[in-house]
């Protein structure tokens, strides 16, 4: 393929096309085996020749007690099918039932909707920039998931409207995450590199396990030490709350608003605290309603100097 037949291939594709490992895949699920046991689970973004969901699903079948393993592979222009498996020779993870379907095999399709209506459980990495759409389309059908996403996920405000009325939380693993990747793929990046067996590869920091799925980390708690003063914590220019830099640095002994980093998600506990609406809080009222409830850009400043973007919460554990 000419070089600018394949930037004009990926840039048309958006660069979508990330797969997972067998080994990121097994780290994640092996907290969730109870939930698995006689459930249909929907891998309706994975090729079944290579998916690692496939494979770990088809290898754990019997171990898992599923009642039934259905995977859809996507073509872009043309017709393709769907995987079944019922069990029987997990270890051949070739075995299963292959049907053509109408269509390509697009999560949105009419006949892919209706796998997702027979299934329990969807677990699969969806492609990043319909990321939006497809988690709506589950909260819509109201299916258990566990699927990978980008970290700024939570920063739509569709996604953080779930996070904060406890629809969606993040799984075990957050952070760096590294995907196998096409080869038209063109390296614009150091986090791009191939391999000694010519496998492309694309590392990225900010990948999380988005589910709905009850788990352990849910119920722990944040370990709270730091005395409140107000020297270290100021308040924000135009919200009536405080700021904190650190999830660590919550403190102990503090129960008004606070303003934490995003990555106050991955530690959230739902009994501990509160997910607030910071456009309740603002103390100016030139400061714009924000349709993600979050506080960002300048008007989360602090004596003028603007900070990240920030969660607003607030204890509950009084």
């Amino acid at each position: 393929m000419a070089k600018n037949q394949s930037f004009g291939k990926a840039k048309k594709q958006k660069e979508d096309e990330f797969y997972t490992q067998l080994e990121d895949v097994s780290f994640e699920l092996k907290h969730y085996k109870n939930h698995f046991k006689g459930k249909t689970v929907f891998c309706n973004c994975d090729d079944p020749t290579w998916s690692a969901f496939w494979k770990y699903f088809h290898l754990q079948f019997d171990e898992l007690g599923l009642k039934k393993l259905i995977s859809t592979h996507y073509d872009k222009e043309e017709p393709t099918y769907k995987m079944e498996y019922c069990g029987g020779d997990d270890n051949n993870t070739e075995a299963g039932t292959k049907t053509p379907l109408e269509g390509n095999g697009d999560f949105r399709n009419a006949e892919c909707i209706e796998l997702l209506k027979e299934a329990d459980i969807v677990v699969t990495n969806p492609p990043f920039s319909l990321f939006r759409e497809y988690l709506t389309q589950l909260i819509e059908y109201e299916k258990d998931f566990l699927i990978i996403g980008n970290q700024n996920a939570i920063t739509y405000k569709e996604v953080f409207t779930w996070l904060q009325n406890n629809k969606v939380w993040l799984g075990y693993k957050s952070g760096d995450m590294a995907f196998k990747v096409p080869d038209y793929y063109e390296p614009r990046a150091t986090r791009y590199w191939q391999d000694e067996t010519g496998q492309k590869w694309r590392s990225m920091g900010n990948i999380c396990w988005f589910t709905n799925l009850d788990i352990q980390k849910r119920h722990e708690k944040i370990i709270l030490w730091k005395n409140y003063s107000a020297e270290e914590f100021p308040k924000y220019d135009n919200y009536d709350a405080i700021n904190i830099d650190k999830v660590a640095d919550i403190p102990k002994d503090f129960y008004s608003p606070m303003g934490v980093p995003i990555t106050f998600i991955d530690k959230y506990n739902p009994e501990q605290f509160e997910i607030l609406n910071a456009n309740e809080y603002r103390t100016n009222e030139n400061v714009p309603v924000k349709s993600h409830g979050l506080i960002k850009d300048k008007d989360g400043s602090i004596n003028g100097k603007p900070k990240y973007a920030r969660i607003l919460i607030r204890r509950k554990d009084i």
